[in-house]
């Protein structure tokens, strides 16, 4: 069965979001810190900084700050279309990104980002050392929580597009089975009809 474009548009906009914001936490925790650990820390500061200074764009924004709108979307249209378990795992997936990917940066991560950008990057390797020291494993610990639920938002969402079809499927096998019921049916009524309407000498079935 075909879908209604506007389920299929907001299921797969909602799904390139929550991918994307999990593939940019994701990076972080497998590439980008534990390069910035390996550096000269007055480097990995500088460098952080820098990092923190121009992730504020207008490629992050819809990623970071739209993708549980496009969740909410994506459950309210799939609702309408009487898809309610596509819309659930639609909706649960809004609310662990919320909480811990959207809100856990803006409470957390974000703070720290400031706090470290406000520093100048001490001449010392050693001092520089204990500033990164400080920043580094905390900010990570939160990076792989705002990974792990983005991820598992990412699950639900592809979940809810399997559902989607599963649904459609099954929708098309009870409209199929009701199409040959009435079939039947009608054929029944013409048969009797048929037979009710002989003419006399021939035996009348009822």
């Amino acid at each position: 069965m075909r879908r209604p474009p506007l389920l299929v548009l907001t299921s797969l906009v909602a799904l390139v979001l929550t991918g994307a914001i999990f593939g940019f936490f994701y990076a972080w925790v497998c590439s980008t810190m534990w390069g910035l650990d390996d550096a000269d820390p007055r480097v990995a500061i500088a460098a952080m900084q820098a990092m923190n200074a121009s992730v504020r764009n207008a490629v992050f924004f819809p990623a970071f700050f739209l993708t549980p709108v496009a969740l909410c979307v994506a459950a309210g249209v799939a609702h309408r279309y009487r898809h309610r378990a596509s819309a659930a795992l639609f909706l649960a997936a809004a609310g662990i990104y919320t909480l811990g990917g959207l809100l856990l940066t803006m409470a957390i991560n974000v703070p720290m980002n400031e706090t470290l950008g406000a520093m100048a990057v001490p001449e010392s390797r050693e001092a520089a050392a204990l500033i990164w020291a400080d920043y580094s494993g905390r900010w990570q610990r939160w990076n792989i929580t705002r990974t792990v639920a983005s991820g598992t938002s990412l699950v639900l969402a592809t979940l809810a597009i399997l559902a989607l079809r599963t649904s459609s499927t099954d929708k098309g096998l009870g409209e199929a089975a009701a199409h040959v019921s009435a079939a039947h049916v009608s054929a029944a009524h013409v048969t009797a009809a048929h037979r009710t309407a002989a003419p006399d000498g021939v035996a009348r079935v009822h």
